[in-house]
């Protein structure tokens, strides 16, 4: 099986997002697609609103009626998503028979990113006792040596030096650049 993940945006009935996530989750079971669909997600973020002096925080839809799939664009899978109960089609599809174009790396990326999901991708490996420069976050600009690396949750720990003596901070992969 060729064909790399891509994020791909599903149109759904208006307000049939969660639905349309249940039916496709079951299908992907049910039909074991586990290889080629992976995640289904629906675009939405913290909305707090406060009403008679009462907050209340619920989650809001970013694009309602829309539902993001991660998959490997097969015959097989593009079937599976475009016949689940609820998806009316794929968003950037050409014609009927024409498969779509999966979103662009930074559009996935940003829409997860707004949700708190930012889509984890390393890009380099390092390793313990190399040296890195910090490129974002409250430690930028500095350089250090990577003390830890903690896969499961992407962090590093580095030691930069502050005040005359090395102290380690944490880090995000995306926030260090090899030297």
């Amino acid at each position: 099986m060729s064909g790399e993940k891509n994020w791909y945006a599903v149109h759904t009935y208006s307000g049939y997002e969660n639905k349309v996530r249940k039916n496709l989750e079951a299908r992907v079971e049910s039909m074991n697609m586990q290889d080629q669909i992976f995640r289904v997600v629906i675009p939405e973020e913290e909305e707090t609103t406060v009403k008679d002096g009462k907050r209340k925080t619920a989650m809001k839809k970013t694009f309602p009626g829309y539902v993001l799939v991660e998959l490997v664009m097969t015959d097989e899978s593009w079937y599976v998503v475009r016949n689940t109960p609820g998806v009316t089609g794929f968003v950037g599809s050409q014609g009927a028979g024409s498969k779509p174009n999966p979103l662009l790396p930074e559009e996935a990326k940003f829409i997860l990113k707004s949700m708190g999901m930012v889509e984890r991708t390393v890009d380099f490996e390092v390793e313990v006792g190399e040296s890195v420069s910090i490129v974002d976050g409250p430690f930028k600009n500095q350089a250090g040596e990577i003390s830890h690396i903690d896969e499961e949750r992407y962090k590093l720990t580095v030691l930069v030096e502050m005040f005359g003596r090395e102290t380690p901070v944490e880090v995000e992969f995306d926030q260090i650049e090899k030297l």
